[in-house]
């Protein structure tokens, strides 16, 4: 799994401010409002989801792979005025003695995992963590668009008037691995000069849906609901629909 660097967190944090919404922080919202006990974001990112949920009044706390993340954050919870538990720690390996009533992975946050054995004990992971009756609640998507070799570019200017050119180069999809692999180059810009620069090698997986369920399935989880677009229940019905797994232990 890569791990956001300093250009790439700053330009997350541009492009995708503190909540922004794809339909996924109002599901999450009305999904989870009746929890009182802990709720656990990993890859909690710049907390554009987890501070909304703070808003609303859940007890959220959260852990990512990138210092850098956790310091947009931690910026972030300051100027919400909400405080968070917030720590670096990694999917598979991370420990808490806290157990959890709900485990979220929005935005296909899940596919960043791209080796099959790591997911499982990720998943085990997980469910090792969430209390008895607790929920796991994951976004996936599958990537019909991808085309090899094709490249576009996006810009951003942040607070000091610095331009960031981002360009985006759709490398590889390995259809046995079922992974897509692409190519991020980020160029920092003051005054007609490069000034920094950084490049990311970014791969993701895709599952079939019925795949997905029985890897939760073999996990132990159960009662396995699925939806399409952030509209509960409703099962996908096409390949550029977000399907959610919401699973209990």
């Amino acid at each position: 799994m890569q791990s956001y660097h300093s250009i790439s967190a700053e330009v997350y944090n541009l492009d995708k401010p503190t909540g922004s919404s794809f339909g996924d922080v109002e599901y999450y919202s009305e999904r989870l409002s009746q929890v009182k006990g802990k709720i656990l974001e990993p890859a909690v990112g710049t907390g554009r989801i987890l501070i909304p949920l703070l808003e609303q009044g859940l007890s959220i706390e959260g852990f990512d792979l990138s210092e850098e993340m956790l310091t947009y954050c931690r910026d972030n919870l300051t100027l919400a005025n909400k405080e968070a538990n917030i720590f670096l720690a990694d999917m598979e390996t991370f420990q808490s003695e806290s157990h959890y009533e709900a485990i979220i992975l929005p935005a296909g946050t899940f596919l960043l995992i791209d080796d099959d054995d790591k997911a499982m004990h990720i998943l085990a992971n997980f469910y090792h963590h969430l209390k008895p009756n607790g929920r796991l609640i994951v976004d996936l998507f599958l990537q019909p668009e991808f085309s090899e070799g094709s490249s576009h570019y996006r810009t951003f200017t942040n607070k000091q008037g610095e331009l960031i050119t981002l360009q985006i180069t759709q490398s590889e999809m390995n259809h046995i691995k079922q992974t897509t692999t692409s190519h991020h180059r980020y160029d920092k810009w003051k005054d007609g000069t490069c000034i920094d620069s950084e490049f990311e090698i970014f791969t993701l997986k895709w599952y079939g849906i019925n795949e997905f369920k029985r890897l939760l399935m073999q996990i132990g989880f159960k009662d396995i609901i699925i939806s399409a677009d952030y509209c509960y229940q409703q099962y996908p019905t096409n390949r550029n629909q977000v399907i959610t797994f919401e699973a209990v232990k």
